[in-house]
């Protein structure tokens, strides 16, 4: 793979990273207004939150390191830990875009 296509596969799973979680926090919350006030304690509550929990953990796997270890497996070891850094490092910046931007707003 080449390096253009390493940091565009990169930049767009960590794209898609940053809107999954931004709809994650948005439905988080209003879980209030969209389910009502919870006051009775139910299983559904934590039970929802678990299953949130471990659908995040599945999709944000699969955008980080689905794609460098099959590069891995395929012996392209360089690729590999090239596209992992890139995702990251794409992250990183899309984090502190965040952050400025809650400064600044």
């Amino acid at each position: 793979m080449q390096k253009k296509n390493l940091v565009l596969q990169s930049f767009l799973n960590a794209l898609l990273a940053v809107v999954y979680i931004s709809l994650v926090a948005l439905l988080m919350s209003n879980g209030e207004a969209l389910f009502g006030q919870g006051d009775d304690m139910t299983m559904v509550g934590p039970m929802m939150i678990l299953l949130i929990l471990v659908l995040s953990a599945s999709i944000m796997g699969s955008l980080f390191f689905a794609k460098p270890v099959m590069l891995y497996l395929d012996g392209k070891k360089k690729e590999a830990v090239r596209m992992l850094s890139f995702t990251i490092g794409w992250t990183f910046i899309f984090t502190v875009l965040a952050l400025v931007i809650n400064i600044v707003l």
